[in-house]
């Protein structure tokens, strides 16, 4: 069997962004994987993106198929099919592309280090400029340089420092080990915001050793983005942020007994409110009805979400 595994959940509208995201895949230094395709009921289908494949490179993929499940379910469902004998899951969305080494970097940082958790650097565009480099945390965070070539950091307690802004986190540039393949999953109920945020806090809180690698692992493409396709107008804002609420909810759990983590969850917690509050009342300024329905759900699970409605009242009134 492989010595990695490539989990790739699809789902997109367009020929050619699956083709050039395995162009990248087939383009590695290091070769000895194989690939899972989870056609998350996608409306341009998985097996028309591999028809044009060379035969060697299509026998080296699998594709499973499924009712639509959101990108959390479709990672499940590959790590669920990920062979007994893979050492290694590397996971990269559609629309992203792998540069030449990272397979090569994150093999012989985990081997070296015995590590189960590994991310490189992400590059993308303009669009993805909140996204920072790892060799940022150098001057913020106390790293450890393990390593220089590749530069390779390794941070005390990394889950608590994501809290402050996992940006610099992505899953195009993330591969695991064999105990977090077996035993950690995504919370594929958060199907608009926030799954990989709560899955990478499971597998920092989970791994033996994580390891962060300045060079970069993979370049943001181009294709359909859950998340970013929800502006602040969209009908479907309101639901991205109950759920992203929801999965600080669950984050919260697991830093039960660090306070100081707890509190910056919690104001997390209150700026998804605040943000979600703001775009109903935008749609009441246009004579638009609220969703009281989704309003009124997310009331019964967060009361706290009547007292953010106050205070946003109360500032207007003031004013």
């Amino acid at each position: 069997m492989a010595t990695f595994t490539i989990i790739i959940p699809f789902y997109q509208r367009e020929d050619g962004i699956l083709r050039r995201a395995l162009a990248s895949v087939f383009a590695q230094s290091f070769q000895d994987f194989d690939v899972i395709v989870v056609d998350d009921q996608s409306p341009y289908p998985a097996e028309d993106e591999l028809n044009p494949l060379v035969e060697e490179q299509r026998s080296r993929i699998a594709v499973v198929k499924q009712a639509n499940a959101g990108p959390g379910g479709a990672r499940n469902t590959g790590l669920d099919n990920v062979p007994a004998a893979t050492r290694f899951a590397a996971f990269l969305d559609s629309d992203d592309l792998w540069t030449h080494e990272h397979l090569q970097n994150a093999y012989d940082a985990l081997q070296r280090f015995d590590a189960d958790c590994y991310w490189a650097s992400i590059h993308g565009g303009e669009e993805f400029d909140y996204h920072f480099s790892i060799a940022d945390l150098e001057a913020s965070e106390k790293a450890v340089r393990l390593c220089e070539h590749p530069l390779l950091l390794e941070i005390p307690d990394i889950a608590s420092v994501m809290l402050k802004n996992w940006a610099f986190l992505h899953m195009s540039c993330m591969v695991i080990g064999r105990p977090l393949i077996e035993k950690v999953r995504f919370d594929a109920a958060l199907r608009l915001a926030a799954e990989d945020v709560l899955f990478f806090c499971d597998c920092m809180l989970a791994a033996r050793r994580v390891l962060l690698c300045v060079e970069p692992g993979a370049l943001r493409g181009e294709g359909i983005n859950i998340f970013h396709g929800v502006d602040n107008d969209s009908p479907q804002f309101l639901k991205q942020q109950f759920i992203t609420w929801m999965a600080l909810d669950r984050l919260e759990s697991r830093f039960s007994k660090r306070p100081v983590e707890i509190e910056t969850i919690k104001a997390y917690k209150n700026r998804a409110r605040k943000q979600a509050l703001w775009s109903q009342a935008r749609l009441v300024r246009r004579r638009r009805l609220p969703d009281f329905q989704m309003l009124a759900r997310w009331a019964w699970r967060d009361p706290a979400l009547f007292a953010s409605a106050l205070q946003i009242a109360g500032g207007k009134l003031s004013k």
